[in-house]
């Protein structure tokens, strides 16, 4: 999995030593962590590790043995820990002292390893927003599972409703909680997993709920999932060049030559300051998923 993991098309790729790992092999786990991340063949994706969480006897050894590994080869990279069942910004403020240490003796830049804080009980989500302004912090993630668990959700099935829920989306606060931290302390916000690893169809469904909100991604446990994930995170097509026209438009418009005009008509809808906004964000993530145009572009009046 690890192997084949290299080349997938994927953003990001951590290694997991927390859930995916039974307790009796957590250090053989942690050996074979380490020495992956330290081999050549990656082809490009942040590459990065999910260590256990604070609660555990296991969190300090995870990160001096991966680290070390990583510091020691010259074709290694760790850019990303993702530290689970984060509850307090103490986790994150220990975290960062450790990996800290850790650069300092090895020679690595201070800082240059990230943290993915996963947010997965009533309690962190209680106090995200000290979370997400913490140091080093670059993404907030959804737990979903832990975090139904926590709020004693009535369901087994992970991101989707629970039977009896049958007006709205019982995961929308949570969903758009852990969003507004993140928009407001400038990090990504990326969901969690589907657990229904072969059932692509729910996977786009929950996801696009996700998407639909502003998210920035979703994590993915199978290499069927990554296609879909990756085209429901990037703009539907008309939207791209649509928020390419806007863009355009309201700069010409806006511009001396179009007359110095602050809200204008592009054919039957108005455009101003706003809608050039809501186009950054559209045009935003078209750009980063490298797609093109498919409309031609705005023309001045003549």
């Amino acid at each position: 999995m690890i192997e084949k993991a290299k080349s997938l098309p994927a953003d990001e790729v951590f290694l997991d030593l927390e859930d995916a790992v039974a307790p009796d092999a957590k250090a053989q786990a942690r050996a074979a962590v380490a020495a992956a991340l330290a081999e050549p063949g990656w082809s490009g994706q942040l590459r990065g590790v999910r260590v256990n969480d604070w609660t555990t006897p296991w969190t300090h050894a995870d990160l001096i043995e991966v680290v070390s590994a990583v510091a020691s080869a010259p074709d290694a990279s760790l850019d990303i820990v993702v530290l689970p069942k984060v509850a307090d910004v103490s986790h994150i403020q220990a975290l960062d002292l450790l990996l800290s240490q850790l650069e300092t003796t090895h020679g690595l830049p201070v800082g240059g390893i990230g943290i993915e804080a996963q947010i997965e009980n009533a309690q962190g989500l209680t106090n995200i927003d000290a979370i997400a302004a913490a140091p080093r912090v670059q993404a907030l993630v959804l737990g979903p599972a832990d975090m139904a668990a926590s709020l004693n959700m009535r369901t087994l099935e992970v991101g989707e409703q629970p039977e009896g829920y049958d007006v709205g989306d019982a995961h929308h606060h949570v969903l758009m909680r852990i969003l507004v931290a993140a928009r407001t302390h400038g990090v990504l916000a990326i969901d969690g997993p589907y657990l229904k690893i072969r059932d692509v169809d729910g996977f786009r469904r929950v996801a696009g709920r996700s998407a639909a909100l502003g998210y920035d991604g979703k994590w993915v446990l199978h290499p069927d999932q990554i296609a879909a994930g990756n085209e429901i995170f990037s703009p539907r097509q008309k939207d791209y060049d649509h928020a390419e026209l806007i863009l355009e438009a309201y700069e010409w418009h806006t511009s001396r030559a179009g007359g110095a005009r602050g809200a204008v008509m592009l054919g039957d809808e108005m455009i101003d300051e706003a809608s050039r906004k809501m186009a950054l964000v559209i045009a935003g993530k078209g750009r980063a998923a490298g797609m093109e145009r498919m409309e031609p572009p705005f023309q001045p009046p003549s």
